[in-house]
């Protein structure tokens, strides 16, 4: 069993858990009282530019721990400030010590803030809690749903006002993300057999895109050239995490980034 799908069950029993104690219902009306509505995460990536979503990410299966003393909502502030034209939030406990609380919080402190909430969805009860915590998109890993399953979480997405960023990491994955009506589409250059990064990888699945869909790169985006890189083959936006987050100072390295891209 790959990591990817080994997340996914935990995943499945933390979802099992959070129902027990809270059903679809219950959070259908928390989110009615208070009166969240998600804001066009997508409409971000109309414009052309050196769009980054900054990731608050304290750790990773294949990194271990990387930045634990860091406060998800200092980090957060930090991004904004320095230019982030949206957040990732990691929510996913077990393997990237994130916390949906991370999310209502950030939410709370931001309220005007673009935010994705990162987690391994596979359970369309977790976009209402996506939903009631403040997020305004949520990621789709077509790898772990299959098209049947990224299918079904996009339309709640949908339903719900959601955005969802479709994750693929090869061309069959692509298809689906182009099937399924994708129009946010997250190209992963992790490769999930050995979690080797190249870079190559999107600018391979980039002519396979669904012809509208905004293009973000995600993984292995370093340096300004990167990022030149995929925004000259025609990416819209860029998710970058770790590099930041293991300087110590995130916001300030994200600040750095942005300003060798111009």
């Amino acid at each position: 069993m790959s990591v990817l799908h080994k997340i996914g069950k935990t995943v499945e029993e933390r979802v099992r858990r959070d129902r027990a104690q809270q059903s679809e219902e219950e959070l259908l009306a928390q989110i009615e009282a208070l009166g969240w509505q998600p804001k066009d995460f997508r409409a971000l990536f109309d414009r052309r530019g050196f769009n980054v979503i900054a990731e608050v990410k304290l750790a990773s299966p294949s990194r271990g721990d990387i930045a634990p003393q860091l406060k998800p909502l200092e980090v957060a502030k930090a991004y904004l400030d320095n230019g982030a034209a949206a957040l990732s939030i990691l929510t996913e406990p077990l393997f990237f010590k994130g916390d949906i609380a991370y999310l209502k919080a950030i939410r709370a402190a931001h309220p005007d803030a673009y935010l994705l909430q990162k987690d391994f969805v596979v359970d369309p009860y977790q976009l209402y809690q996506a939903k009631a915590a403040g997020a305004d998109a949520i990621l789709i890993i077509v790898a772990l749903l299959g098209e049947e399953g990224s299918a079904e979480i996009l339309r709640t997405a949908r339903k719900l006002g959601l955005t969802a960023l479709v994750e693929v990491h090869n061309e069959e994955e692509m298809a689906i993300a182009t099937r399924i009506g994708a129009d946010l589409v997250g190209v992963n250059n992790r490769n999930l057999k050995d979690l080797t990064i190249s870079l190559d990888v999107s600018l391979q699945l980039r002519p396979l895109a669904p012809k509208n869909a905004r293009l973000i790169g995600e993984s292995g985006i370093e340096t300004h050239e990167d990022m030149h890189r995929l925004h000259a083959a025609g990416f819209h936006g860029f998710l970058v995490g770790t590099s930041l987050m293991r300087t110590g100072k995130p916001g300030e390295a994200l600040a750095r980034l942005i300003q060798h891209a111009h």
